[in-house]
């Protein structure tokens, strides 16, 4: 198993990192050109700028019960294509139950913005979202490994 990063726009670098460590588990971070992530404790591949560009490098990489952290919906899907896993920094595990969904309100959201409705946003991080993602990534990580939390 390794865990995968799509860098770009991640809030949960770090606690992925430290997570991935406690459980001796390689980290890759992929990211584009406009993003630095040296010198963290994990493999760093930077790709090309470009539309969805470190999307399809990362995807590129997985196996079979790796585990990505992502916020895009496409590459939720993509990871699950390969039967791996994917989280993201809220702890939301994507799931054949979710994605389906997950994809027709994207869908629906980019229709809405080009016919020039103005969508909220998220709310503001707080640290209970790290905390979920912490209990969420930590029970992916034991359930992978067959093991109970």
């Amino acid at each position: 198993m390794r865990i995968f990063i799509d860098a770009d726009g991640c809030p949960v670098v770090k606690l992925t990192l430290d997570i991935a460590k406690k459980h001796d588990i390689p980290v890759t971070i992929v990211c584009d050109t406009a993003h630095n992530f040296s010198g963290r404790d994990a493999e760093v591949i930077t790709v090309s700028k470009g539309a969805d560009s470190a999307d399809f490098a990362l995807v590129n990489l997985m196996a079979k019960n790796d585990i990505a952290v992502t916020q895009d919906y496409g590459l939720a899907a993509m990871c699950l294509a390969k039967k791996a896993f994917a989280i993201n920094q809220n702890g939301l595990i994507y799931d054949s139950d979710n994605i389906d969904t997950l994809l027709m309100s994207r869908h629906i959201a980019k229709k809405l913005k080009r016919s020039g409705k103005h969508l909220k946003g998220p709310a503001k991080r707080s640290a209970d979202n790290d905390k979920d993602f912490a209990a969420a990534l930590e029970k992916l990580i034991a359930d992978v490994n067959g093991k109970d939390v």
